[in-house]
């Protein structure tokens, strides 16, 4: 079957179609004249229908909520996901099963084109395989030359290595210190950042490693993304890699599929500057991977900067090598934002928002009142205001706190609701089962170990918002189907046993308390 992964061609830039454009049928007359359709979105909602009843409701929000439809070209479905990781997974897993959707519903449809999404942005349009482009046969020559984009700052894979294997995560052209705001709770970690930055570009390492950690939404990528930019736009000859965990994992299973693990190890020992997010995902052997890639950078003075949402001591998937490298470098906490801080993101964003758009204004009580009521994190601030300015430009209303109180209901409401952590709930459940927690995230498979396994992950799908893939990943690199089956046989044992649903609860009061 033909069908080609993003992860094969590297990140793609935004050429020949905009963003949100309705995804359309092509097909090339015998004159080479291209005749437009508009039936693919119809064909794409019966076929999400089907992958839907095919796969269950949990595993097609996993993989497939995600997945859109470009465009259709001839018998080529072009579709594209936000994520490399998510991009592989379904080019491994389910390209079949998509396209015997396809073909139930248009059998025109033989292929699939499976690419990634840059920043939310749709991929260029494709061209029938017969015939060319005009479009892109009538471009200048400098609007043909930056069709691709890489996905690093500075990231030339080594001589002799597999392009597919060694790219790097997108980065966020939003996501700069300029649009950082600071404040007491993270001033430290802002101030470290731009003197990694400066350090950087000046090839010299002052804090070595750099491990910044915070509980979701406090800055980490943000800060992540902005060394990376800042040091890119200082010299850009550096090789600065940013890397998320998962995508780590990702390039070195791919690696070692493809018996080019050692080009892999040497194009990731040639980087200037590494930076890598969400610490806490990194499991098995690529995380020991990483521990030798961590002391071969620091031993040869490279700059290494670390991300997650716990201490280096409590990330339990590391070995104490690892965890003693980490502690032993500058080790900083976000901690939680202060009103004021709160406050100022507000102001901010809203600030960004009237430069936007014509006749916004966001009063001071407005702001008050945003700052005082969403205390989470700083991506609910943002979305508050985001919530705001739609509700403005789409319904003419002027914004006020009235408008604020309706629009912003449900993130108000969440704020007395305790945050309840995957840490907490193995810390609890291994405490009230009498089992070492190491023994829960380990492969044993004795009924008294089994069983508090199986209840921990039912309480994490019910009491956190993480996804079955990474709450497998967090019960030791599990697959999201082990999740998904401890839930329901715990489900069904809590419908026959009364005594087992009392202690579940006794389990979920202690955890929200």
């Amino acid at each position: 079957m033909d069908s080609i992964a993003a992860a094969d061609r590297g990140t793609w830039g935004t050429v020949g179609g905009k963003a949100g454009t309705a995804p359309q049928k092509t097909t090339t007359g015998a004159k080479g004249e291209t005749k437009m359709t508009m039936d693919a979105d119809q064909v794409w909602l019966r076929v999400r229908a089907r992958l839907r009843a095919a796969v269950g409701e949990d595993v097609f929000t996993s993989w497939f909520a995600r997945l859109e439809l470009e465009e259709v070209v001839g018998d080529l479905a072009h579709l594209s996901v936000p994520t490399r990781f998510l991009c592989s997974w379904i080019q491994s897993n389910y390209v079949e099963k998509i396209l015997e959707a396809f073909k139930s519903e248009d059998q025109s449809i033989g292929r699939l084109h499976l690419t990634v999404r840059v920043n939310g942005q749709a991929r260029p349009r494709l061209v029938s395989s017969q015939e060319p482009s005009t479009a892109e046969a009538d471009a200048p020559a400098d609007t043909q030359a930056v069709r691709t984009v890489p996905a690093l700052v500075t990231s030339q894979p080594a001589s002799g290595t597999r392009a597919n294997a060694l790219s790097g995560s997108a980065l966020d052209r939003k996501l700069t210190f300029d649009t950082f705001v600071s404040g007491s709770a993270n001033e430290m970690a802002l101030n470290v950042a731009k003197q990694v930055a400066s350090a950087a570009a000046n090839n010299v390492v002052t804090f070595n490693p750099v491990y910044l950690h915070s509980s979701v939404g406090l800055g980490k990528t943000h800060l992540l993304n902005a060394i990376a930019w800042a040091a890119g736009a200082s010299d850009t000859s550096r090789n600065i890699v940013y890397l998320t965990a998962d995508h780590f994992m990702y390039h070195f299973i791919t690696a070692v599929q493809h018996q080019s693990a050692l080009a892999f190890k040497e194009w990731l020992r040639g980087i200037d500057l590494l930076l890598i997010d969400d610490m806490q995902f990194l499991q098995g052997k690529s995380a020991t991977e990483f521990g030798h890639t961590l002391s071969t950078l620091i031993s040869g003075t490279k700059q290494v900067v670390v991300a997650g949402d716990a201490p280096p001591r409590d990330l339990e998937m590391l070995d104490d090598r690892v965890r003693s490298r980490l502690s032993g470098g500058l080790v900083i906490p976000i901690t939680q934002f202060d009103p004021e801080l709160r406050r100022a993101i507000v102001q901010k964003r809203a600030d960004q928002a009237a430069s936007r758009f014509t006749g916004l204004s966001f009063p001071g009580p407005v702001i008050d009142y945003v700052a005082r009521s969403i205390v989470s994190h700083g991506r609910d601030l943002d979305g508050a205001v985001n919530r705001l300015v739609a509700a403005n430009q789409l319904t003419g209303e002027p914004i006020t706190v009235g408008l604020a109180e309706k629009t912003l209901q449900d993130l108000i409401r969440s704020r007395d609701t305790p945050r309840v952590r995957i840490e907490d709930i193995l810390k609890i459940v291994a405490r009230h089962y009498k089992v070492p927690r190491n023994e829960l995230l380990s492969s044993r498979r004795s009924r008294d170990v089994v069983r508090p396994r199986q209840i921990a992950m039912y309480l994490a799908k019910s009491l956190t918002s993480r996804s079955l893939p990474e709450i497998g990943r967090r019960f030791g690199g599990r697959d999201h189907t082990t999740v998904l089956h401890s839930v329901r046989k715990v489900e069904q044992l809590m419908s026959q046993d009364g005594e087992l649903t009392q202690e579940i609860e006794l389990l979920r009061r202690m955890l929200e308390e």
